[in-house]
């Protein structure tokens, strides 16, 4: 069984997503749906996923955890709640009795879109990250390379909680840039309170013109830092068909991990994420 760990859907009838804007973004202006995505997926061998916040409204998680209620496909859902609301505890409680809120598996918030650089360590969202430890939920990062030493000292600060990497950190893989990126990852990833997801690559290189020998370095990178035990494989689609085809993420991921061995790309491709989520 393969876990595909991060993927989004959205129906711009029912929700803008005020994310999408330029001329580079304008293929992802239409909706995607499960419906579209689910073929692809299974005929890449996967058939579990997890199903990723996309927008900062209230509205959508319960949404997703109702999707994730009505389709075998979705074994798990991170959504989002506002971390630093008083009433935390009562609000993620409040999810999980929804329909559907037992795939409630963590919580990710657009860290990227703040402005403050030490956001995570603010004192009313170190209250909310303990929320979600307490509730046994985990925290995905959404962070650009300039938030990692960040994340860093918010996992360091709050071992109780397992903080899971997106897209590695987004390296900056289209100017073929490695540092500072590649030691700050080696800082999160000395933390054994952390994951991370080989993810959303293709669009940090050049969508146009990307090779696997230009992931390499940085997914070498990662193996490196974290091991296949703590990494996990994630689509990032539909963001991903700007650069590539669903199949072609799964294959270029697969000839990067081919040299490992059976029981470390198991783990890449659904251990790790069938543990850290509880799927």
């Amino acid at each position: 069984m393969n876990v595909d760990a991060h993927h989004h859907v959205w129906d711009l009838s029912v929700r803008n997503q005020d994310w999408i804007r330029g001329p580079e973004l304008r293929p992802l202006r239409r909706d995607f749906s499960l419906a579209d995505m689910e073929p692809e997926a299974r005929a890449a061998g996967v058939d579990r996923t997890v199903l990723v916040q996309t927008v900062t409204v209230p509205e959508e998680t319960p949404e997703f955890l109702a999707l994730a209620a009505e389709h075998q496909l979705i074994a798990g859902v991170v959504g989002w709640t506002d971390l630093t609301r008083p009433d935390i505890t009562d609000e993620l409680s409040r999810l999980r009795e929804l329909p559907g809120g037992a795939f409630l598996k963590g919580i990710r918030h657009q860290v990227q879109s703040e402005p403050d650089p030490r956001w995570l360590l603010r004192p009313e969202v170190r209250r909310g990250l303990a929320a979600l430890a307490e509730a046994g939920l985990v925290h995905d990062l959404v962070v650009l390379p300039h938030q990692l030493p960040a994340c860093a000292e918010a996992a360091a600060l709050m071992p109780q909680l397992t903080f899971v990497l997106d897209h590695l950190g987004k390296p900056p893989i289209a100017t073929g840039e490695r540092e500072p990126w590649a030691s700050d990852l080696r800082a999160l990833a000395a933390l054994p309170n952390t994951v991370a997801k080989i993810s959303g690559l293709v669009t940090e290189a050049d969508p146009a013109s990307w090779t696997t020998a230009d992931l390499r370095p940085y997914t070498d990178a990662a193996l490196e830092a974290f091991g296949p035990g703590r990494l996990m494989f994630g689509s990032d689609w539909p963001v991903c068909t700007l650069a590539a085809p669903y199949t072609r993420v799964v294959d270029a991921v697969r000839a990067l991990t081919a040299e490992l061995t059976a029981g470390e790309r198991e783990q890449i491709f659904a251990g790790t994420a069938t543990r850290v989520y509880g799927l």
